[in-house]
């Protein structure tokens, strides 16, 4: 047997023998420089055996390629090469060695090319230039090279949210594959290779040589030095199962139909099956019993009648007999006030003109808020408060001034490259005529010159420029800088008489897939970095294209990001006056073939300033129809003759200068007390006052016309009684209004917690200055019109014969309308119509939509609404999310380094990781990449393996990479503990150096453009403060887009710190805020259902508690006011979901406005109902419909609805939707339930007579004239 093992041992032992004289290296050491790239140099020819490497390279090659460390170290390489190969993988080294497998393998192919000892196995020499190798063939193996791609394709580059191949590819990652990767690795195009190498895939021999074939690692497995298997981020692999978004809840339906409108629907056809049988229940009872309809109450032998001579027999209830007493302590408080006022009205009004003037003078205090994050953000909200945050740690969000450009030519031309490959067909945007346009126009823009303070002010004086003061140039997001905004890089082409090699086409094409590339493959050569030394990543400067073609774009997005100032007034003021310069430019550009939208930060504002004044002749001429209407209508001609005594347009005008100085009065108050005005205050509240003033003063002027003086009773005595019989009904509606909207003042929102402590306190004054001024001046025009003209007093009418007839309008409603709708036959359509009506605002209330386009927000005209429009069209990319970590992580913790890293090491659960994985599923999480980690680049950064950390040992002073000089030494040593994370002092002491380096060709990791505002350091960088890691939104379109990101994100941040509260690793991380630009004015959205409801639901229990106590404890009255009011408040949103009026802080505003007018439309004639002493429900609520429907239809619905529709012609769309739309739906529907629905509801379920009021006017008028009007 042992003879049998000889051949076969001695053929292995020749075989081996063969090999290694086979086996000999293809070069060894370098010879002359490369003429195109004089810092290299090509290697020596020499065939020869490896030749042991001298000691002081030991250290190198151990650092390089461990794999050869050992024995006496006989390579194909001397100390340069080894050195040369340093250089050239310093790039591959910064961005892959984040995944150590990776880079082991990556290490590998370059070190087994430098200096294996068996080079001639898998290298041919093909060209050589006397002792230079030129060129060489390198056999790699297929099974290595995917097994090295497939280890790196998943590594991130977390500076730019991207991943690392995208800029070590030559082409977008996605684009990249085994073999493009490694023959973009050995092509000298890319910059860092010095000589053509020719890479040959083969897992056989391939003419006699045998293609290098390695051990490579699996990403998700750890080498021998000790190195943890790659991050789940930088690895696929490693990761779990991909999360999968929760299914979106099925809608709710019932028999395939939405269920509201099937519940609503059912409960319709209940109710109506119900109601009429009970009514034809009722009916059938009363013919067969021959009664009244509810029986009599008021007979000639009930004890209650005024007829009764039995008043002993009234049996009224203790509720009863208080609201009697109450009713009447009220009465006669009022009639004494209203007698003292006549009798002195010059001391009334002066002291009313005193107290409003010194009320008014808060006015020269008045701060009006126009900033919209005033306006819609609670301080106390938690967006506020984020951003807050922010903007105190990390400076405010830059300032945007921004063009969408398209073009009105619609051809297309195709590219066919000349070294091969599919015609890639262009947009029209995309022609070399349109870019040289476009570029002429972004260098006159950055040409404009603004003057402040007389200074000039120019876009270098306040742009963005990350690597200032070394590079002073303006971040400019456009494609445009792929050719570095120059017009010659432009039209730089390479090619000959017969074709063109390389041009336009080919470096956007490269660009788009390679934005972070310092130069492209093609023969051109050009960079693709920006000249403000950052990328421009196509999606933030391109438009309109599909999926990743972004060569079929149609639209490109020029960014201009400016400087943003927290407290310094100045630079603001300068950036602001640049704003209006380059906004005058833009609106005096043209150019017939470009289409251009654009916008500045202060276009929102200053649009929104424009809108405001120019709907102010709107607004006048609606107030100016309100008040020729009221100053005509007030008064009763009686006869042709005394046109002139009986008109009321002195006293008219002098209730709209009560109406207005109540206004006025309650903004001076609270200007004396600092709250500052908004528009909506200003706009809105004018409408409300004279909705409630004007109400008051119709019922007062036209109480007071229908009177008939009682024998010698004096004018202050009839005034005084009519203040008393009505000012309880004003007192009830304005304080009810008055209460719910202080209430309202309760909101967190800004703009519905200004209106309502403004619309509060008008109210109230205004009722004050009505039960006491203006009753003081009817008394003055009562003297007047006994015998002088209305305006010229000085005139008197002639003696004649008087007639006195009751107005056309009370006479319609009480002798037509009145007992109309009050019909047998008529009452029960009415409750069927508005309970449908009703059913189906219910069964629509959840399909309001939840939100404000920001294009209502402009005026018809405004330039904003195409670049809204082209923004939603074309944009690919949302706005940058900032992911902030809370001052209190100590980072030079390992473990809490864990906490928050993505990279080798990093928690499963880390912050960066969380992110990452919700980026996954963008179309649910609204993350649309990777976050950029400073952490993970610093890391990376301040490797002992990179030439990015370097110190002068002479100084300790940072040495950039860029710089050479052997003083410069690395920042931590070759060893495996230098190799480690940075840890305590370590960690602090390179942290400043890595955040103020400036990225270069050794060194893309600098961390100063990237992360010069993410971290806030202590004082003299004793620690680190809070930080922040960004990632962009998806694209959100729309309102119901940017509230389900704002929820997404938070939900997301709070995801975070659950995860790690569960994990064995928490320490004390809080991520305290998740931050973008636009969250303070979505924030309101997502609890606006609630704060409605909350807020409308306090306003009705404040007016159903004071309508209870002024209605004399009449809790029955104060329920039907209140059923009344809410069905107003629900049949809104109907309004609102027909009309296309979405919930927001505006048309919340407005809802709480509509519930105080409500109760104009419906406290007046519940409360003239239930001091009615009429025998029976029907008649109660006719005679009160007949005497305050008139005054209520004269006072409110027809004042406002000439105003109303003026504001229909407004240019701004907000107006139209929220104050148009809005208002005439308040009006219609306040005065059809108050005249139309509020008397039949009454005649049907109104309280019963109050026994003890009735006892009382029986007491009161008995022997009196007034006992024989009453029972007329």
């Amino acid at each position: 047997r042992n003879l049998t093992f000889l051949p076969l041992l001695l053929f292995l032992f020749l075989k081996c023998q063969i090999s290694q004289i086979k086996s000999h290296c293809v070069w060894y050491g370098e010879c002359s420089e490369i003429e195109k790239h004089p810092d290299k140099k090509y290697n020596c020819n020499y065939t020869g055996p490896p030749i042991p490497l001298p000691s002081e390279g030991y250290d190198l090659l151990t650092e390089l390629c461990p794999g050869y460390d050992y024995g006496n170290r006989e390579l194909c390489c001397n100390v340069d090469q080894l050195k040369t190969l340093k250089s050239s993988l310093q790039l591959p080294l910064q961005f892959l060695s984040r995944c150590p497998a990776c880079f082991f393998n990556l290490m590998n192919l370059f070190c087994e090319l430098t200096c294996s000892p068996h080079q001639s196995q898998f290298m041919n020499g093909t060209k050589f230039n006397e002792t230079n190798v030129v060129e060489v063939q390198y056999y790699i193996g297929k099974t290595f090279a995917n097994a090295m791609y497939n280890a790196c394709q998943d590594v991130e580059a977390p500076s730019s949210n991207m991943k690392a191949l995208s800029i070590l590819c030559g082409k977008d990652a996605k684009y990249c594959n085994a073999t493009n990767w490694i023959q973009y690795l050995f092509d000298v195009s890319n910059g860092q290779t010095p000589f053509p190498i020719i890479p040959i895939f083969s897992d056989v021999p391939v003419s006699g040589y045998t293609p290098m074939n390695n051990k490579t690692y699996n990403c998700t497995e750890g080498l021998e030095d000790g190195s943890g298997p790659c991050s789940c981020q930088d690895c696929a692999k490693a990761c779990g199962p991909k999360p999968v978004p929760p299914p979106l809840p099925p809608p709710w339906k019932i028999f395939g139909l939405d269920a509201m409108t099937v519940i609503m629907w059912i409960s319709y056809m209940a109710f109506l099956l119900i109601f009429i049988g009970a009514v034809l229940g009722a009916w059938c009872y009363r013919r067969s019993t021959v009664m009244s309809e509810y029986g009599p109450i008021l007979e000639s032998n009930n004890p209650l009648s005024l007829n009764s001579d039995n008043s002993d027999q009234v049996n009224a209830s203790c509720c009863e007999t208080c609201g009697e007493r109450f009713e009447n302590a009220l009465r006669t408080v009022f009639s004494s006030w209203g007698s003292f006022c006549v009798r002195h009205p010059f001391l009334v009004i002066w002291c009313s003109l005193i107290l409003v003037a010194a009320s008014c003078g808060g006015l020269v205090h008045m701060r009006l808020t126009t900033d919209p994050v005033e306006l819609w953000s609670s301080p106390t909200s938690q967006a506020r408060q984020e951003k807050d945050y922010f903007d105190s740690h990390f400076g405010p969000f830059f300032r945007t001034v921004q063009l969408i450009i398209t073009t009105p030519l619609n051809d297309t031309f195709i590219y066919s490259p000349y070294f091969g490959g599919s015609d890639v067909p262009f947009g029209a945007i995309l022609d070399k005529g349109i870019l040289h346009q476009i570029l002429d126009l972004q260098l006159a823009i950055e040409g404009i010159v603004a003057t402040y303070e007389g200074k000039n002010v120019t876009l270098k004086d306040i742009c963005v420029a990350p690597l200032a003061p070394y590079n002073n140039n303006c971040t400019i997001l456009s494609v445009l800088n792929y050719f570095q905004n120059s017009h010659a890089v432009l039209d730089h082409s390479i090619g000959d008489d017969f074709y063109v090699y390389a041009d336009f086409h080919s470096h956007f094409l490269y660009c788009v897939s390679a934005p972070a590339s310092l130069n492209d493959t093609t023969l051109l050569h050009d960079p693709c970095l920006g000249t403000f030394g950052g990328p421009v990543f196509p999606w933030l400067a391109l438009g309109g294209y599909d999926e990743f073609n972004y060569n079929n774009a149609t639209a490109l997005v020029i960014t201009f990001p400016l400087n943003n100032y927290l407290n310094d007034s100045v630079r603001l003021g300068k950036a602001l006056e640049w704003e209006k310069e380059f906004i005058k430019f833009m609106k005096n550009f043209n150019n017939p073939n470009l289409t251009i939208a654009f916008s500045a930060e202060r276009s929102v504002e200053d649009e929104i300033d424009r809108e405001s004044d120019s709907d102010i002749s709107t607004i006048l001429i609606s107030y100016a129809i309100m008040f020729i209407y009221i100053s005509l209508a007030l008064g009763h001609i009686h006869s042709f003759r005394r046109v002139l005594v009986d008109s009321k347009i002195s006293l008219g005008i002098a209730g709209i200068l009560i109406v207005l100085s109540s206004v006025c009065a309650s903004l001076g108050i609270f200007s004396y007390a600092g709250v500052p005005l908004t528009l909506i205050v200003i706009e809105v509240i004018p409408f409300l006052v004279l909705a409630v003033g004007v109400d008051n003063i119709f019922i007062i002027v036209q109480t007071y016309q229908r009177d008939e003086r009682i024998h010698q009773e004096e004018l202050h005595q009839q005034i005084g009684r009519i203040l008393g019989e009505i000012a309880p009904s004003l007192l009830l509606s304005s304080f009810s209004e008055t209460v719910a909207f202080f209430l309202g003042a309760l909101s967190n929102m800004p703009a519905v917690r200004t209106f309502s402590l403004f619309a509060g306190l008008a109210v109230f004054i205004d009722f004050l200055l009505q039960i006491s001024c203006f009753v003081s001046l009817l008394g003055l025009d009562a003297k007047r019109q006994e015998n002088r003209f209305d305006i010229i007093c000085c005139a008197k009418l002639p003696e004649g014969p008087e007639t006195k007839t009751d107005g056309l309008l009370f006479r319609f409603f009480k002798k037509v309308y009145a007992p109309f709708i009050l019909k047998e036959w008529v009452r029960p359509i009415i409750v069927a119509v508005f309970v449908g009506i009703l059913s189906f605002s219910i069964a629509v209330v959840n399909k309001v939509e939840v939100g404000l386009d920001q294009k209502l927000s402009m005026p018809d005209d405004s330039y904003m609404l195409d670049y809204f429009r082209n923004l939603s069209e074309y944009l690919h990319t949302g706005a940058p999310v900032y992911f902030v970590v809370d001052d209190g992580l100590n980072y030079s913790s390992p473990n809490d380094q864990n906490i928050v890293c993505g990279g080798v090491g990093c928690n499963n659960n880390s912050l960066v990781q969380q992110v990452y994985e919700a980026s996954l599923i963008s179309n649910y999480s609204t993350i649309a990449f990777t976050p950029s980690s400073w952490l993970d680049d610093y890391f990376d950064w301040v490797k002992p393996q990179s030439t990015c950390c370097r110190y002068y040992n002479t100084t300790g002073a940072f040495c950039n990479a860029s710089v050479v000089d052997p003083s410069c030494v690395r920042c931590r040593p070759m060893t495996p503990s230098g190799k480690q994370r940075p840890e305590g002092k370590d960690f602090m002491h390179f942290l400043p150096m890595f955040l103020a380096d400036n990225p270069n060709p050794k060194c893309g990791k600098g961390g100063h453009a990237a992360y010069a505002t993410a971290v806030d350091l202590y004082p003299n960088n004793t620690a680190i403060g809070a930080t922040y890691f960004m990632t962009y939104h998806t694209i959100l379109r729309d309102s119901p887009d940017f509230i389900h990101g704002l929820k997404m994100a938070r939900n997301l941040a709070d995801n975070i710190i659950t995860r790690q509260q569960l994990s064995m690793f928490f320490t004390n991380i809080h991520v305290f805020l998740v931050y973008s630009v636009f969250y303070v004015f979505y924030e309101q959205y997502l609890t606006i259902a609630y704060d409605t409801a909350l807020n409308l639901s306090v306003s009705l229990a404040a007016i159903f508690v004071v309508t209870t106590v002024l209605l004399g404890f009449d809790l029955w009255s104060a329920v039907i006011v209140c059923i009344t009011i809410a069905m107003i408040l629900v049949n809104m949103f109907g309004v609102m979901w027909l009309w296309n009026i979405s919930l927001n802080a505006v048309s919340l505003v407005n809802l709480v406005m509509s519930c105080g007018i409500s109760v104009e439309f419906c406290s007046h004639i519940v409360r003239a109902f239930s001091i009615s002493v009429k025998k029976n429900r029907v008649e109660r609520a006719e005679e009160a419909l007949a005497h305050m429907g008139s005054s209520v239809f004269s006072g409110i619905t027809l004042t406002k609805f000439g105003g109303i529709l003026i504001l229909a012609l407004s240019k701004s769309q907000i107006f139209q939707v929220f104050y148009f739309r809005m208002y005439l739906a308040i009006v219609l529907l306040g005065a059809t339930h108050g005249l139309i629905f509020l008397p039949v509801l009454l005649s049907y379920i109104g309280p019963s007579v109050n026994k003890a009021k009735v006892f009382a006017a029986n007491q009161n008028y008995v022997g009196t004239e007034r006992e024989r009007l009453l029972n007329y």
